[in-house]
């Protein structure tokens, strides 16, 4: 499996910036066996039976796809997936293209101060370290 093949297009528009107004007016995709269905948060109740159980997912996203070039030129992405532990510089990532971008390359982002640099790298997944960011 490639992570290409979770790739899609997802308007911004599209993308909710605040919550709604109303919070129970919030859009919900309901599965069935044969079936999908558009709802809102409102109508969850019928769709809940004795015994259910209902697991929410609280997490957020961080804006963390970082488009730069690679030393040759090339356009690179890195996608920060989570830190490091013990080392707030360094993160595992996905990145783009993943055989161009072997230990010890650097990626650049315009005239940004910041750098990744590939520590190590398995396939697409690899430990990169943040330069050029200052210490919160």
């Amino acid at each position: 499996m490639r992570t290409a093949d979770f790739d899609y297009a997802l308007p911004a528009e599209l993308i909710a910036q605040h919550p709604p107004a109303e919070r129970d007016a919030g859009r919900m995709m309901v599965l069935g066996s044969s079936t999908i269905t558009d709802a809102t948060v409102r109508d969850l109740p019928q769709y809940l039976d004795p015994g259910d159980l209902l697991v929410l997912n609280d997490s957020r996203v961080l804006p963390a796809r970082l488009t730069g070039r690679r030393r040759d030129g090339g356009e690179a992405e890195v996608l920060l997936l989570r830190p490091v532990d013990g080392e707030p510089e360094c993160w595992e990532a996905l990145l783009r293209p993943g055989r161009r971008l072997a230990a010890g390359s650097t990626v650049r982002f315009g005239g940004s101060p910041l750098t990744v640099t590939v520590r190590d790298q398995a396939g697409e997944t690899a430990t990169i370290r943040l330069g050029g960011v200052a210490d919160p």
